[in-house]
């Protein structure tokens, strides 16, 4: 129904060849070392340099594509050791620390934490565990099971000991300065708790007990204190189901001997007060000079903003229409780095590039102009490493030195990789029915007949946002790269950045009457729809659709309501039962309902794509996998089923 007749000879490639881009990802540093995990086909390994050259070097041997991640990379202090863990999946939204098993193998994979010579050498495993971190002695290795923390010699020379057990899911521990204590957090579901190992023989101190929940502790650097971050818990007679709450939040201090705490911020009461959801979150770091650095949307953008660790006036460290991520501190914490969508291109909304500013004052620079895309900075002693890439060029390990780029792991790339042959997506800006402004990454296939069909991506999350260039995301790059094989293939693609994303504000970001509560979000997708029919070389009886997660639930939402706009689609596991109000006073269990629950519930059908089932005439191919850890099977089931509906595994 929508297949391109035609595909441009010059610059045809096959899907295995523009799915075979490395991808790195991980990236951190001590010194003039670097190390980080690098997905090549499907197998992932753990990789090197060294300065001053920067040369890349393979550490580990994993030789199948076996599905088992390598994340939580660390260096130890003095350079030596490679700590790492290996398995389960940690993008996910449950049992990030269970085994996989793509394979289907009688035995699933158990998550481990290993530790290599950073020279090379043997691969040791310390124990079966997750989220390690060093002691910053770097003889010690913390890592987590289920209810407690374990610990082992960096080297393997004798097995794992318990060091801690309490109540509720463990995690988020954090060495004191001179390692010889633990802060971490005990999640009891209700709330949470931030505790303080000191030694085995004496009681665990917690910071400032309360019903509220406590997280991100962060030792400051002479090792007496821990800052973290304080949210109220959750209960209370049902509020309105339609109406946003707003989810304020402070930083506190905590005495790690006495447990005594205070307030040494707080952010205000309404809505663009609420706790980040962007990456990193609070973005919690105790710098240098005696501040503390943290992210608020105080002004409408994700900023980061500082203020001292005893308490007092906030200073706003970055000011400006655009986002701030991956945040970092220099090593003498007088410095923070972060990612940022802004620069001296308009289209710079639509990139990434490294930002630097001390931490006491809004001095920020741009250290990465130009159409490239740059995130993950680590600080070097000689300059500064991350992760760049270019709308043709796939994401690679870079190190910039007096303004100058170096590619680091170049001849990873292989040499049938089709990067000459790729377009350069154009920005496009449209606006929605009701005026919202949209933007969208519009890839277009060169010559060809003059009516070409067309495909609107629609991403998932959705607190993400597509690029002009390639993602920083695994799972987005390979959403890039599809793209770029469609518009190959004939297709013109536009990839849109619907209302609930990021990189466009608050007010985008937190949008009223989406979701469940209305589904505004869905006039961006239709409009970008409709944008590609306007287009002169788009052949408007032929334009599809395709989404995977959130990006699936619209999808459906395209099918079912516009199947006269989009002529077929791939929804790929959609989320399509999400009914509102389960957890305030809208469901049926409990006693209490919220003052607006009979119309909350109206609403949220109403915004499903089984309440327009009756008007869906268009094909799609619904996909699944077993083993999904973000969407269950049961918010698909809705579909499943259905007439038109095809189902893939």
């Amino acid at each position: 129904m929508l297949a391109a007749n035609w595909v441009a000879g010059q610059t045809s490639f096959t899907l295995e060849q523009i799915r075979s881009y490395p991808f790195p990802n991980e990236l951190t540093g001590v010194g003039r070392r670097l190390v980080w995990a690098l997905n090549e086909g499907g197998k992932r390994n753990v990789y090197v340099a060294e300065g001053p050259g920067y040369v890349a070097r393979r550490l580990t041997s994993y030789a199948d594509d076996d599905g088992q991640e390598i994340t939580s990379l660390s260096i130890s202090p003095d350079g030596k050791w490679v700590v790492f863990a290996r398995g389960g999946e940690h993008g996910s939204n449950w049992d990030r620390s269970v085994g996989v098993n793509p394979a289907s193998m009688p035995v699933a994979m158990r998550v481990q934490v290993m530790a290599a010579p950073f020279a090379g050498g043997e691969v040791r495993v310390l124990g079966e565990g997750d989220l390690p971190r060093i002691a910053p002695g770097s003889d010690r290795v913390l890592f987590s099971r289920p209810g407690s923390f374990w610990v082992a010699p960096i080297d393997g020379s004798r097995a794992a000991k318990v060091l801690i057990q309490a109540r509720g899911a463990l995690g988020e521990a954090e060495w004191s300065p001179d390692g010889g204590r633990v802060a971490f957090v005990s999640n009891r579901g209700t709330h949470a708790l931030i505790g303080v190992f000191r030694d085995e023989a004496s009681p665990l101190v917690w910071l400032g007990p309360s019903t509220n929940r406590d997280s991100s502790p962060r030792w400051s650097p002479e090792g007496k204190r821990v800052a973290f971050v304080r949210q109220a818990a959750a209960g209370g007679e049902p509020r309105p189901l339609l109406t946003p709450e707003a989810a304020p939040w402070s930083i506190f201090s905590g005495d790690a001997e006495t447990g005594e705490v205070r307030r040494v911020w707080s952010s205000g009461a309404g809505r663009r007060d609420s706790l980040p959801s962007t990456q990193g979150g609070a973005n919690l770091h105790w710098a240098g000079g005696g501040r503390i650095v943290f992210l608020s949307y105080a002004d409408g953008w994700p900023h980061l903003y500082s203020v001292p660790e005893a308490g007092g006036s906030a200073v706003q460290l970055t000011k400006g229409s655009y986002m701030n991520e991956f945040v970092g501190l220099s090593g003498d914490g007088l410095r923070v780095y972060s990612s940022v969508n802004t620069g001296p291109d308009a289209q710079d909304i639509d990139r990434r590039h490294i930002l630097v500013t001390p931490v006491d004052a809004a001095e920020g620079k741009i250290l990465t102009p130009g159409r490239g895309l740059e995130w993950s900075p680590v600080p070097l002693e000689d300059g500064l490493a991350f992760i760049s890439a270019t709308a043709q060029r796939p994401p690679i390990v870079t190190v910039w030195r007096d303004g100058k780029e170096q590619i680091v792991g170049g001849e990873t790339l292989p040499r049938d990789f089709p990067t000459a042959q790729l377009v350069a997506p154009r920005q496009v800006v449209f606006r929605a029915p009701d005026g919202v402004v949209v933007h969208g990454q519009l890839f277009e296939p060169k010559g060809g007949p003059s009516k070409k069909p067309g495909i609107v991506y629609v991403h998932g999350g959705p607190p993400r946002q597509m690029l002009l260039g390639w993602h920083y995301g695994d799972h987005y790059a390979n959403a890039y790269a599809m793209n770029q094989y469609l518009a190959s293939r004939g297709f013109v693609v536009l990839s849109v950045n619907y209302r609930l994303g990021i990189g466009y504000g608050f007010d985008f970001h937190q949008a009223p009457r989406t979701g469940q509560r209305g589904a505004s979000e869905y006039m961006d997708v239709k409009a970008a729809g409709e944008f590609l029919k306007r287009l002169e070389g788009v052949d408007g009886r032929r334009i599809g659709i395709y989404g995977g997660s959130y990006g699936g639930y619209l999808t459906a939402l395209g099918l079912a309501r516009d199947s006269a706009l989009f002529a077929a689609g791939v929804d790929i596991h959609g989320v399509h039962n999400r009914f509102i109000g389960r957890n305030r006073g809208g469901g049926e269990g409990g006693y209490e309902r919220a003052p607006d629950a009979a119309e909350a519930r109206e609403v949220s059908w109403k915004s499903l794509p089984i309440a327009d089932m009756a008007k869906w005439k268009s094909p799609v191919l619904v996909i699944h996998g077993d083993d999904d850890r973000n969407v269950e099977f049961i918010l698909e089931k809705a579909v499943v089923g259905r007439p038109h509906v095809q189902i893939g595994s």
